[in-house]
C-alpha cells in the first residue's frame, strides 16, 4: 500500500488506541488531561484564534460539501474517464482516508480520550447523599440571590435584563481568577467566536458549541445576549478538558457568581435557578412550590429566555428542514455522542449540574 494510504490507517488506528486508554484507565486519562493535552491545545488554540471566524465551523461546510459534492463528482468522473479509473478510485479513497483520520485524531486528542478523566466531583468533593430538605433550601438560596441581583443589573424600557459588559473579555477574567481554585481552568484562553450559520443552532437548541477539531468555543450569535456569560464559561471549561455537560456547567457557575460583574453573577445564578426549578418541578417535590411566590417580576421576566420575541416567524425563511426535525436529529445525535463516549444518561447530564450544586452548598460532613 502507498503511504497515502498506510499514514491516515494508522492515525485512525492510534486514535482508536488512544480513546481505548482514556476510557479504561483513568489515571491515563489524568495524566493526559495534566500534562499533554494542555501542550497540544494551547498552540492549537492560539493559531486558530487568529482567524476572525470560527474555523471549526467552515471545517463542518468543507465536510459537507465533501459528501454532497464530492460523491456524485466521483460518480461522474468514473463514468467519463474510463482510461483513469484507477486513478479516479485512488484520489477519492485517499481524500476520505485523510478526513476521516483529521476527524478521529483530533476527537481523539481534544475530546474522546478526556471523557475517561475522574469526574470533577470525586475530585473536589467527598461523595455525600442529599435530602430533599437540602434541595429546597438550595432552591431558596438560588432565589434570594437572582432577586438581589435582578434589582442591581441594567433593565430595558419592558423592566428586561440587558446586557451591557463585554462578556468574552469578563469571562476571561472569571475564568482566571476560578483558575487559582482549580489549576487546571489556568492558561491561554481564545476569543468565543459567534457561528455564522447560528440558525441551524437555534433549530438544535443549542447555545454554545465546542469544536475539538479546532480547539475553538463558539456561540449562537442569535440567542438572546443575557445567555452569553454563562455559554462562554461553560465552552471555555471544555477547552480545558472538562468534557461532561454537567460539569462544565457547574464550572460556569463557579466562574460567573465569582466574577467582579454584577451581570455576570446574575447569568449564573440564574441559569443554575432555571436547573434547580426543573428539578424541583420535574420531581414534584411540593414543599418546594411556596417559595416559587417569592420569585421577583423581574427575574420571571428574564428567566428561560432562549431566542427574542418573533424570532421563528423573522427567520422562517431560512428553514431549510423544519425545526422539529433538527431538533429531533440534533437532540438524537447528542444523547448517542455522549452514551458512546460513557455518559450513560446522554443529554440528561445537563442537569446533573444540580448534584453539583448540591455537593458545593452542602458539602459532606467531615
Amino acid at each position: 500500500m502507498k503511504k497515502k494510504f498506510i499514514i491516515p490507517v494508522v492515525l485512525v488506528l492510534l486514535s482508536a488506541a488512544l480513546t481505548a486508554a482514556g476510557r479504561l484507565n483513568a489515571g491515563f486519562a489524568d495524566w493526559y488531561q495534566e500534562h499533554i493535552f494542555p501542550e497540544i491545545s494551547t498552540p492549537y488554540m492560539i493559531l486558530s484564534g487568529l482567524l476572525p471566524f470560527s474555523l471549526g465551523e467552515i471545517l463542518i461546510i468543507a465536510g459537507i460539501l465533501l459528501v454532497v459534492i464530492g460523491i456524485p463528482l466521483m460518480i461522474i468522473l468514473l463514468v467519463v474517464m474510463k482510461g483513469s479509473r484507477r486513478r479516479v478510485i485512488e484520489i477519492s479513497l485517499a481524500i476520505s482516508l485523510w478526513a476521516l483520520a483529521f476527524v478521529c485524531t483530533t476527537e481523539a486528542l481534544n475530546c474522546f480520550t478526556l471523557y475517561g478523566c475522574t469526574r470533577f466531583s470525586e475530585k473536589y468533593f467527598t461523595p455525600a447523599e442529599h435530602s430533599r430538605e437540602q434541595l429546597v433550601e438550595l432552591y431558596s438560596i438560588l432565589i434570594g440571590e437572582c432577586n438581589r441581583l435582578s434589582a442591581q443589573v441594567p433593565r430595558d424600557e419592558n423592566d428586561v435584563f440587558t446586557l451591557t459588559i463585554d462578556a468574552d473579555r469578563e469571562a476571561k477574567l472569571a475564568m482566571t481568577a476560578l483558575s487559582e481554585e482549580y489549576p487546571q481552568l489556568s492558561g491561554y484562553y481564545p476569543t468565543a467566536k459567534p457561528i455564522m450559520f447560528s440558525y441551524f443552532m437555534s433549530q438544535s437548541n443549542l447555545q454554545g458549541m465546542y469544536f475539538p477539531f479546532s480547539m475553538e468555543s463558539t456561540y449562537n450569535d442569535d440567542m438572546v445576549r443575557e445567555n452569553l456569560p454563562e455559554t462562554i464559561c461553560h465552552e471555555y471549561a471544555h477547552l480545558k478538558g472538562f468534557m461532561q455537560e454537567d460539569e462544565a456547567n457547574f464550572i460556569s457557575f463557579l466562574a460567573t457568581t465569582g466574577s467582579r460583574s454584577e451581570q455576570m453573577q446574575y447569568g449564573g445564578y440564574l441559569e443554575a435557578l432555571e436547573y434547580v426549578h426543573n428539578q424541583i418541578y420535574g420531581n414534584a417535590i411540593t414543599e418546594a412550590y411556596e417559595l416559587s411566590a417569592g420569585i421577583s417580576q423581574q427575574v420571571r421576566n428574564d428567566w428561560f429566555r432562549f431566542m427574542p420575541e418573533n424570532y421563528w416567524e423573522d427567520n422562517e425563511s431560512k428553514e431549510i428542514i423544519s425545526t422539529e426535525t433538527v431538533s429531533t436529529v440534533s437532540s438524537a445525535a447528542s444523547d448517542t455522542s455522549m452514551k458512546m463516549n460513557g455518559v450513560e444518561d446522554g443529554i440528561e447530564s445537563y442537569s446533573r449540574v444540580v448534584l453539583l450544586l448540591l455537593d458545593y452548598y452542602f458539602p459532606a460532613e467531615g
